[in-house]
């Protein structure tokens, strides 16, 4: 029986940015790196997605770790990493780049058939007065939750 593949998510993400359209795009890896990545050893905190005048996409800033069993091939950590997803995808996500001054970040990075997909979103940032309005809203959930939960016990 073999190990369940991990979902690595960008907590960080959904805190700095409003995601407003999700994509699902494939990852082009090497050996070495998709072993790392199937141990967790993959940090998508600092990411982002760049498309290139060419109309690829390209994940950087993420960190991969090198794989600690490997003998000869090891890979740059932090190299750019291609993207492949469909041309029509490509071009909505740079004209919203282009003229509307989004950001593209990864979310998560999963597997799917065995295969390592990324789930990218076009973002755009949060000011402070939008992540202090999400703490009020989390705090009054949590205090409603509490309520709802002491109300049941009696």
């Amino acid at each position: 029986m073999t190990a369940k593949a991990p979902t690595i998510r960008n907590r960080k993400a959904l805190h700095n940015y409003f995601v407003e359209e999700r994509f699902e795009v494939g990852i082009v890896l090497r050996g070495t790196e998709i072993k790392s990545i199937r141990e967790s050893q993959i940090s998508l905190a600092e990411a982002w997605v760049d498309v290139s005048d060419k109309m690829e996409l390209w994940l950087v800033g993420a960190h991969i770790n090198e794989y600690k069993y490997s003998a000869h091939a090891v890979h740059d950590s932090v190299r750019r990493r291609k993207l492949l997803a469909h041309r029509h995808e490509i071009v909505k996500m740079h004209k919203a780049v282009q003229l509307r001054g989004l950001t593209i970040v990864p979310l998560k990075l999963y597997f799917k058939n065995r295969r390592a997909k990324l789930e990218i979103g076009i973002c755009r940032g949060k000011g402070d007065r939008d992540r202090r309005q999400d703490v009020f809203k989390r705090e009054a959930k949590r205090e409603m939750d509490r309520e709802m939960k002491r109300a049941n016990f009696r």
